[in-house]
């Protein structure tokens, strides 16, 4: 088959990683971005390492805790790319959208060469907090990127923020219940079901040299809560969670296949995006009817089997966007994953590390290697959600050219065409019917039980209480189903 010059292809990629034992040591998250660079440049072969280097033409960058500023200047400067265009793209910007922007650039002839990077040093600067020492940063450039990519729309409802469910952790932990309660399990069954699937997460990063925690978790210590392993919000213990206190950058660098030609990158570091999707109609929580579905999922799952003839199910290999077990968990059902079990290959984000807002680009640093040493028709599906399960993200890959050309496609009207939310209400009194709800015992704060409440006439509410009463039966059994007295924001039994 004849290549089309413009076919944009991956040929560099790298994932770096510190640990640093004194405080005050290591690299900041920008000094680990261009570490991943220069790796990504050399794993694209040593004879092309430089050249391609010094010609990228454009840098993106997802944000991060680094602070204001340009880190993609920083890295283009490193390698004397000076003409270099830098785009940051803010939190609330799903990550795969970076990758699919320089992929259609690449294709339509508008640039030869892009670098994708992103980091956080979370782990190096909670040791500098507890030194008294001060943060020992870089200074970034003071002059903004050239392109600032913002979200559009707000991802919470204020009534969630004002009603104790803005967080991540609380709000898949209420998803986590209203799924448990779809496929009736009880409260029992759910966890071992779920700890199952995590252990199974653990066991991946094992061997994956690029996780942050290579040591296998019986399922038994992921669902047992502990003084080492806490509860944080039911049903989640901290083994649940995302592992976002890591030091890791992930790099990747894309090129058309002409300029992967002409610098004289080996045929077998290159990868093919197929094809990627995305919906960025955003339907906050408390209005998502009912609670566990993703039209979003639905749609990218759809339209990637139509266009690439490679349904989810059939991928060769997958990693799934993993911060919490039901993100994965709702996934498997809107993809029509069923009971395959091979769905990272990274480790997932609780045990490969969750680095804030560049998750996504690990796992695609991951899929290529593993694409690289496998059979030649092998296909790699990588997922990426943005907010609450908010937005939602694939791309397909494959180690051979694909047989239609790269596009990506934006599924956010078709998502709103399915995606018919609830009216959400704040003044209601009366019973009500839990849809999902969480218990979290404290520690930073008093505790809190809040739910998400259908009441009359199709609409629902947020309503919390710290009742210690309420909080304790809450965190006893199930309440999906059940009802409950609302006075406004408040609740009761």
């Amino acid at each position: 088959m004849q290549l089309d010059p413009r076919t944009p292809v991956l040929v560099g990629v790298a994932a770096v990683q510190q640990r640093v034992d004194e405080p005050g040591g290591g690299l900041d998250a920008v000094a680990l971005m261009v570490r991943a660079a220069e790796a990504a440049g050399r794993d694209a072969g040593a004879s092309a390492a430089g050249k391609m280097l010094g010609a990228v033409d454009r840098v993106f960058v997802p944000r991060g805790l680094w602070g204001a500023g340009d880190p993609g200047r920083v890295i283009a400067q490193r390698f004397g790319a000076a003409g270099a265009r830098t785009m940051v793209a803010e939190i609330g910007v799903l990550q795969q959208t970076l990758l699919t922007h320089a992929e259609t650039l690449i294709a339509a002839g508008e640039a030869d060469v892009i670098m994708v990077a992103g980091a956080e040093a979370a782990y190096r600067e909670r040791r500098l907090r507890g030194s008294g020492r001060p943060a020992l940063v870089h200074p970034l450039p003071p002059t903004p990127p050239d392109r600032v990519l913002s979200p559009i729309g707000d991802i919470l409802h204020p009534m969630e923020i004002e009603r104790g469910l803005a967080s991540p952790l609380r709000q898949y932990a209420v998803l986590e219940t209203a799924l448990r309660y779809a496929e009736e399990l009880s409260v029992d069954e759910h966890a071992t079901r779920v700890a199952e699937l995590w252990s199974r997460f653990a066991d991946e990063a094992v061997d994956n040299p690029d996780a942050w925690h290579r040591s296998p978790v019986p399922a038994r210590e992921i669902a047992e809560f502990s003084a080492m392993n806490p509860m944080m919000a039911r049903p989640y213990t901290r083994a649940h969670c995302s592992r976002a206190g890591v030091d890791q950058a992930a790099a990747l660098l894309l090129c058309s296949a002409e300029a992967a030609e002409r610098y004289g990158v080996p045929r077998d570091r290159w990868v093919f995006p197929c094809a990627a999707a995305e919906s960025n109609h955003m339907v906050p929580l408390v209005a998502r009817a009912p609670l566990q579905r993703s039209p979003g999922f639905a749609a990218v799952g759809s339209w990637l089997a139509a266009y690439t003839g490679v349904a989810a199910a059939d991928a060769t290999y997958i990693d799934l966007y993993s911060c919490f077990p039901s993100a994965v968990r709702v996934q498997i059902a809107e993809l029509g994953l069923g009971e395959r079990e091979d769905l990272t290959v990274t480790g997932g984000m609780s045990f490969a590390g969750g680095p804030l807002n560049s998750y996504a680009l690990h796992a695609t640093v991951a899929m290529a290697k593993r694409l690289r040493a496998g059979e030649p028709d092998a296909t790699g599906l990588v997922t990426c959600v943005s907010g609450m399960l908010t937005k939602q993200a694939g791309a397909m890959w494959s180690a051979t050219p694909p047989a239609t050309p790269f596009h990506g496609e934006d599924l956010s009207s078709r998502t709103a065409e399915a995606a018919i939310p609830c009216e959400v209400v704040g003044d209601y009194r009366g019973l009500g019917a839990v849809d999902g709800f969480t218990a979290t015992p404290g520690g930073d704060g008093p505790p809190l039980a809040v739910a998400v409440v259908a009441v009359p006439g199709g609409r629902r509410t947020v309503a919390r209480t710290s009742d210690p009463e309420v909080v304790t039966a809450f965190g006893a059994g199930e309440w999906v189903g059940r009802h409950v007295h609302v006075d406004g924001a408040e609740l009761a039994l």
